[in-house]
């Protein structure tokens, strides 16, 4: 069988929609390739080696017939810029290591950002006999300057000339949305490119009747990384809870204010319910009514998979975070669409909707997305790309 390696920065058993991507990328291929990955001791996302992993400098496992290498990190989610650049400087000499000692096969995934591991694998691997595949899922540096975490400089500079260098390597690249695409054409006009959404690959669950609160009021969940960027201590702060009440699952930056605010604010209807794993939180949103996906800036070329996942399970969605997604949701009828930051609007759509309707539409969302949102068809398609 043909051999297949990918390099990534996040695979299970850590937790999160890039986890989630590299890991359903390898389960969809090794029914024709032989596949590797190469990946960091798990760490995502605490900064700190998961029990189990401690005090190994590697560690090679087959898990549900794909090989993962997991190598040497400086883990750490330090706000510090250094100790952030050290930590990837860290897995990048890991990944040279790899390669100077293994046999790498010709045909190889390396998922970017970020910029410095991807540049790595670009900078060593290229070869007339290996096909290198850039699977970008964010666009770095730009996706950084319009978070506030980086600024226009000499440092910027580097990081788009590192951008494009790793884009003009590539023999194919994918783009998780078209806004990726785009831009990836700007600078390399003539690159293969192939649009690879963040489909999930789960059974679709049973939409059985739920259990109703006696609030009367509509049950809407958040889910997901509680960082900066997501905005959920403001969400919580400005949401008019006349009509709703607000659910939080997840983990990161805001968690412990988000604990702080809703301790400070007992008579708001806000609930956080820490994290769960996947499977149990799938069986968790099953009981809500709709849930929110907020960003507090629009990010060029970035559409959350929470788009796809939440239409598999039926789940009527409030986009909060403009771009590609708004499009998206709009086009297949998932939900309701409100302008990034306008709270003011949000809660005018809040106070309209019923909790009747939003049942409703559950059925109609979950069969929209087993056909316009196919990961089989998907990666039948990417093998043919490959």
């Amino acid at each position: 069988m043909k051999q297949l390696l990918i390099f990534t920065n996040y695979f299970p058993p850590e937790m999160g929609a890039a986890s989630n991507r590299i890991h359903h990328l390898a389960e969809g291929l090794k029914d024709e390739y032989e596949v590797s990955v190469v990946t960091p001791l798990p760490n995502y996302p605490t900064g700190k080696i998961f029990e189990g992993y401690k005090g190994k400098w590697r560690y090679t496992s087959t898990e549900d017939e794909v090989t993962v290498n997991r190598l040497w990190v400086y883990a750490s989610n330090s706000k510090n810029k250094f100790k952030r650049l050290l930590a990837m400087l860290s897995y990048s000499f890991s990944i040279c290591w790899f390669i100077l000692t293994r046999k790498v096969p010709n045909k190889v995934i390396v998922q970017s950002p970020p910029l410095l591991v991807a540049f790595t694998c670009m900078l060593f691997l290229k070869s007339k006999k290996r096909k290198l595949v850039l699977n970008v899922s964010d666009l770095w540096p730009l996706a950084g300057l319009e978070l506030n975490a980086l600024k226009k400089g000499f440092g910027y500079s580097v990081l788009e000339k590192i951008e494009r260098f790793n884009y003009k390597r590539s023999d194919l690249i994918l783009g998780q949305s078209e806004e990726i695409l785009s831009h990836v054409k700007t600078i390399v006009p003539n690159t293969s490119t192939f649009l690879y959404r963040n489909f999930p690959d789960f059974e679709p669950p049973e939409l059985a009747s739920r259990d109703k609160s006696n609030t009367g009021k509509i049950k809407m969940v958040y889910a997901g990384l509680l960082g900066i960027a997501q905005g959920v201590l403001k969400l919580c702060k400005a949401l008019d809870y006349s009509n709703v009440e607000f659910h939080i699952y997840g983990s990161g930056a805001e968690a412990e204010l988000i604990l702080e605010y809703i301790s400070n604010n007992p008579n708001l209807l806000i609930y956080y319910h820490g994290s769960l794993k996947r499977e149990e939180l799938h069986k968790a949103l099953l009981q809500y009514d709709l849930t929110i996906i907020p960003l507090v800036n629009r990010i060029y070329g970035s559409v959350p998979s929470k788009v796809f996942e939440y239409a598999r399970l039926g789940l009527p969605m409030l986009y909060f975070g403009g771009g590609e997604g708004e499009s998206i949701v709009l086009q297949n009828d998932l939900g309701w669409v409100v302008t990034s930051g306008d709270y003011e609007a949000l809660n005018t759509c809040l106070g309209k909707l019923k909790i009747s309707e939003l049942d409703i539409m559950r059925n109609a969302i979950q069969t929209t997305a087993l056909k316009a949102f196919n990961f089989k068809s998907q990666i039948t398609a990417l093998k043919r790309k490959l």
